[in-house]
């Protein structure tokens, strides 16, 4: 055998159970099951997509909205990295216009509205060490106000889709008895 192709052999043995070890014994995360799983959710529609990447908490008994996410205070909108959301055309959201591109979401939950925020920068983390959130409210390119709907089923993990029926398109946000709909209208 030749002696590069042992001393890489050997190389790459050495990190797969340094990686076992350290997984093993320091951070069991590495080999687990996210507790909050990364989606996506796709809309399209000829030449318009939309596009939603985001991490979906699960109830498992908490008390969501008013506890897990406090009222009246910004919320990453999700877990672990921060949601994005991208659109290929331009739109129009409430009264605001919202540039073709890409885009984290935020949200300050209330019991009555939502105030949902799309943000034009990049955050590779939705919060800090101290799980204060990253955003930076200066890049807020639309600010809308919905109205919360209380659902009569719990929805057990959180979930964002759209709702597509005939000339109308909104993206929701579902978890716990609560659900909202942002309206997205293109300039067409």
């Amino acid at each position: 055998m030749n002696n590069k192709f042992r001393w890489f052999f050997g190389l790459l043995v050495l990190i797969a159970v340094s990686l076992f070890l350290y997984s093993y014994f320091v951070d069991d995360s590495l080999l687990a099951k996210r507790k909050s799983p990364i989606d996506t959710v796709k809309l399209i529609e000829n030449d318009l997509v939309f596009e939603v990447v985001y991490n979906r908490p699960s109830k498992r008994g908490r008390d969501i909205f008013g506890g897990l996410v406090p009222y009246n205070k910004v919320w990453r909108t999700g877990a672990n990295e921060a949601t994005t959301f991208k659109c290929s055309k331009p739109l129009k959201i409430g009264n605001d216009s919202l540039p073709a591109g890409k885009y984290t979401l935020w949200t300050i939950p209330n019991d009555s509205t939502w105030q949902v925020m799309f943000n034009s920068k990049q955050y590779p983390w939705g919060v800090d060490a101290k799980m204060n959130p990253l955003r930076e409210p200066e890049f807020d390119v639309v600010n809308i106000s919905v109205p919360v709907e209380h659902l009569n089923q719990v929805v057990e993990q959180f979930t964002i889709g759209f709702n597509n029926t005939l000339d109308s398109i909104s993206l929701t946000m579902a978890w716990d008895n609560t659900k909202i709909g942002i309206p997205l209208k293109t300039f067409d």
